[in-house]
């Protein structure tokens, strides 16, 4: 059997990117990230990035209770 498999590179944001997504400063998203309270990085190397997905689920978290 040869089955194809559509794979596609996921989309991964920089520190710089994310806050933008996120709407917070970078330092704020390094702090966030300093004292565990951040969407969880992907490390490649040195750098850490971010999936959408990640992003958006961290920002559901932070929803306030109605």
């Amino acid at each position: 059997m040869n089955e194809e498999v559509d794979v596609h590179a996921p989309i991964l944001l920089s520190p710089d990117e994310a806050a933008a997504w996120c709407h917070i400063s970078v330092g704020t998203l390094n702090h966030l990230r300093y004292h565990g309270r951040f969407a969880p990085a992907i490390r490649i190397g040195k750098r850490c990035f971010w999936t959408p997905k990640d992003l958006l689920a961290w920002l559901e978290s932070q929803k306030e209770p109605a």
